[in-house]
């Protein structure tokens, strides 16, 4: 029990159980903004999360399956969230793949317009990362970039598209260097969500 990231005691003597605890109430202000977004439309934070997704990523990731790894839920739970949007008239069903059973989900007109509604939701906190200085900023993605990386190498975070992951990437000379660009990329070239990622084989 002392040794709690959430015991001030333990955060007093180790830096790393403090920054937890921040991530901890970070996390919550992500929650909080979603929730008061998705009260204003009438649909739960799961169901905002994907109506936003699908209208930012291909195709071939709109899919149950794939929903279900990317926000670390069951498949009934994002087939339920499915379910509702389907019936609210906010997404369509392509069934074009080979398989009948399944199918990717692209934003009906309506859920096009219940994206710009509530897309923005995360402005407030984005605001406050704005007021900090360059030099922080990239050093505070350069952290958070590696963190996701290493969570996902670990099994924690299901599915990342971070470029340390990818096949293209590689690291020449202390240099990140993507060979699908081929280019060198700075820190804050680094992608955390990047639509040409492909995993990695694994070592």
């Amino acid at each position: 029990m002392k040794e709690s990231t959430f015991n001030p005691a333990q955060q007093e003597k180790d830096i790393s159980s403090k920054i937890v605890a921040g991530m901890e109430r970070i996390s919550e202000v992500f929650k909080i903004l979603l929730w008061e977004k998705a009260k204003l439309v009438g649909l739960s934070p799961i169901q905002i999360q994907i109506l936003i997704f699908i209208a930012f990523h291909k195709q071939s990731l709109c899919n149950v399956s794939h929903l279900a790894k990317e926000f670390n839920v069951t498949k009934p739970t994002i087939s339920d969230a499915i379910r509702v949007l389907d019936k609210k008239g906010l997404i369509l069903k392509d069934f074009s793949s080979a398989d009948s059973r399944s199918y990717s989900i692209t934003l009906s007109e309506l859920g096009t317009g219940i994206v710009s509604e509530t897309y923005n939701f995360s402005y407030p906190l984005k605001k406050q990362i704005d007021g900090f200085s360059p030099s922080e900023l990239e050093s505070l993605f350069g952290t958070l970039s590696q963190l996701i990386y290493k969570l996902n190498r670990n099994g924690i975070l299901t599915v990342q598209r971070t470029c340390y992951g990818c096949k293209f990437y590689e690291k020449d000379n202390e240099n990140d260097y993507c060979n699908l660009l081929q280019k060198e990329l700075s820190n804050q070239e680094i992608r955390l969500d990047c639509p040409e990622y492909e995993e990695k084989a694994s070592s």
